[in-house]
């Protein structure tokens, strides 16, 4: 192993031009890296390197032991990606950015059947709005619902995401229901939290609505509540609110016009060669979770769904939950 890690040494002298530099990569000091260097000279029975104070060189024979070196390194860590891929279990702590109310309603509830599948690891789910930078706060992963921009950033679908325009029985029948969004402009519409506007898919293609109304919240759940208990017409998910159309409490209003299915329910992540192994398989366990027709879709069972979590041996075909678990890339 000692003669593995001077092989690794030299490689990333050679990448980084100078072993003052490698050694801050490595967190080695120069003496150290220097002295590595020399006991595999020794060893080789040849030099390497040439040396200057400002910056070394390969020799004849360094340039031909390099490129073998870095084929026999890029094999290892090949051979260790899959073995991390072939493994049912992961390690570590997985810190996980999740929106509130879908982690709440949607993560929350099915972190046990992963954590007991993966007993060696620990999860530190955080539910915030605001989008989080990944990298710079230290996450493994993000679920966001957005249409996602290009970026730096690798991401991967996990459901799609339906939004239709609801409002509660009692406020249709205290205002009337809109025929046309003409009609919109006659009753209360309740904005979104963050003040976007509603963009919709008609018969007539892509459209912007912005709807005005006496509620103004920073708060999603704050509308969810609104539009339950009557306050106006919203335009919501139906991850949310799946179990208040099942219930009746919710009715679909105007079903011409849909939210953007542009819109859908994604992982991200940095950019890796190879991702870890508790990042690929919370990643592939909700994806296998929620799927093409997510279950909050299904209106006649979206309300225990909410309650209970789904019934995954359903939701999956033959799938046990073992098998939810396995790396499928």
């Amino acid at each position: 192993m000692s003669n593995l890690g001077d092989l690794e040494i030299f490689a990333r002298v050679v990448t980084a031009g100078s072993m003052s530099a490698a050694g801050r990569e490595l967190g080695l000091s120069p003496a150290v890296v220097s002295k590595r260097m020399r006991r595999l000279e020794d060893r080789l029975g040849t030099r390497l390197l040439h040396r200057t104070t400002r910056q070394i060189s390969l020799t004849e024979a360094g340039q031909g032991f390099y490129e073998r070196v870095v084929a026999i390194l890029a094999g290892i860590e090949e051979a260790e990606s899959f073995v991390s891929r072939g493994s049912a279990l992961a390690r570590g702590v997985l810190k996980v950015s999740a929106p509130t109310s879908f982690g709440r309603l949607h993560i929350a509830p099915h972190i046990n059947v992963f954590m007991q599948a993966n007993p060696d690891l620990g999860v530190n789910l955080v539910l915030r709005d605001e989008f989080v930078d990944i990298v710079g706060d230290g996450y493994d992963l993000a679920i966001r619902i957005a249409e996602l921009d290009d970026s730096s950033l690798v991401a991967r679908k996990l459901a799609p995401v339906r939004r239709i325009l609801v409002a509660a029985p009692e406020y249709l029948e205290r205002h009337g229901t809109p025929a046309s969004l003409d009609d919109l402009e006659h009753h209360i519409c309740l904005a979104p939290h963050n003040n976007d506007p509603w963009k919709l898919e008609g018969p007539n293609g892509q459209m912007v609505y912005r709807p005005v109304g006496p509620l103004q919240t920073n708060s999603s759940e704050v509308v969810r509540e609104a539009v339950i208990g009557g306050v106006g017409i919203a335009l919501r998910s139906t991850w949310d609110i799946g179990g208040e159309l099942s219930d009746g409490r919710l009715v679909q209003v105007l079903p011409a016009y849909e939210g953007s299915r542009n819109v859908a329910i994604h992982a991200v992540y940095a950019s890796r060669r190879f991702l870890p192994a508790k990042v690929r398989l919370f990643i592939d366990y909700l994806a296998e979770l929620y799927g093409p027709a997510p279950y909050w879709d299904n209106l006649e069972t979206s309300a225990a769904a909410q309650t209970d979590g789904p019934d995954l041996s359903a939701k999956t075909g033959s799938l046990s939950e073992p098998d939810i678990l396995q790396a499928r890339k």
